[in-house]
């Protein structure tokens, strides 16, 4: 049985068409991991599924509803859908247990009784059932993160679609998390995964997804992907690319961790330590731009990406957000031209 099925689907901003006549069929138990440089719309892919990016064309079905529709019933349909973000998006004012029970209350009708006994019994899974009562801001990233599962899976979910889940997690959380997605696809959950974690990928995926060229450029089994790509980009990608990517949501977010965690990067890919200064340094100066460049404090959203090719040992700095297309490179040059 088909959990998804996108057919024909195309999806702009501007003049940037990131989507290309897009087909995906997602058969009931397979795990789906998308992979593909920066820029290249895995996360648009993975939010065009549940209709948090309206394509340009095309159609979505979530099992036999076609969620494009205009005259589909969003709320209804998506309840068959869990949406695990970068950000964990968890409820700040409530303890766990009641992020967990609001939903199942409010949308699926349990009493209050139900949803506790369901929610304890999915944190006990992951093992957090002592946190139940924490609120979030006590908690780990990979805790958070957790508790954002959990949350989701309390919906009773027909599929789950996780985008870059470890990706704003410190180095030593990621594994946790890890373990709760490994812990799903042992109980036949059906999910669709953007990560840049290749060695996860390979040991969780059914089937990879390489995008490329506006689409699906390369698919196959992990061994197919990682072992024997059969085209130039897929080869190129896999043999020397190796990724970092984090996200900012507001202007008081950890700049020490996030500092740590890229010069961990470089360290792991043996960067020398002038060129790690020297990459900590412009990424921090690019952060400053962008935060004085139209984001608002109510509506800070940036993502980072660093690119680091093995090969010619060169890393390549990649931010987005959403608004007007800025390039600081391009104001500085108008400046002293000028001046």
């Amino acid at each position: 049985m088909s959990m998804i099925r996108v057919e024909n689907l195309s999806k702009s901003f501007g003049s940037l068409q990131v989507l290309k006549d897009v087909n995906l069929t997602v058969e009931k138990g397979e795990r789906i991991v998308i992979i593909g440089g920066s820029g290249c719309g895995k996360s648009v892919f993975l939010r065009c599924m549940d209709l948090l990016e309206t394509p340009d064309k095309g159609t979505v079905f979530i099992k036999d509803d076609e969620l494009t529709s205009p005259k589909a019933d969003l709320n209804r349909i998506r309840r068959k859908v869990g949406m695990v973000y970068q950000g964990f998006h968890l409820f700040s004012h409530m303890n766990v247990l009641d992020n967990i029970t609001l939903a199942p209350i409010k949308l699926l009708g349990l009493s209050r009784a139900e949803a506790e006994k369901k929610a304890e019994t999915l944190l006990e899974m992951v093992g957090l059932l002592s946190k139940k009562y924490m609120m979030p801001e006590v908690l780990s990233g990979g805790q958070k993160q957790r508790i954002a599962i959990v949350r989701c899976l309390a919906m009773e979910p027909d599929v789950m679609l996780f985008d870059e889940p470890t990706s704003a997690l410190d180095p030593t959380m990621v594994g946790e998390v890890l373990a709760t997605l490994r812990l799903l696809a042992k109980q036949g959950m059906t999910m669709v995964i953007v990560t840049h974690e290749m060695d996860f990928a390979r040991e969780i995926a059914t089937r990879i997804l390489y995008l490329d060229e506006q689409g699906i450029y390369e698919e196959g089994t992990p061994r197919e992907i990682f072992d024997a790509p059969q085209k130039k980009n897929t080869r190129d990608f896999i043999h020397k690319m190796k990724y970092f990517s984090w996200h900012i949501e507001s202007r008081d977010f950890d700049f020490m961790q996030l500092q740590g965690n890229i010069r961990s990067f470089a360290g792991r890919y043996g960067m020398d330590e002038k060129r790690t200064n020297r990459l900590l340094l412009c990424t921090e100066e690019l952060i400053c731009e962008m935060l004085d460049y139209g984001q608002s404090d109510a509506c800070v959203d940036i993502q980072i990406q660093i690119s680091f090719d093995e090969r010619d040992r060169c890393a390549v700095i990649g931010l987005r957000c959403r608004g007007a297309k800025y390039n600081p490179f391009e104001e500085e040059a108008e400046e002293d031209s000028g001046g």
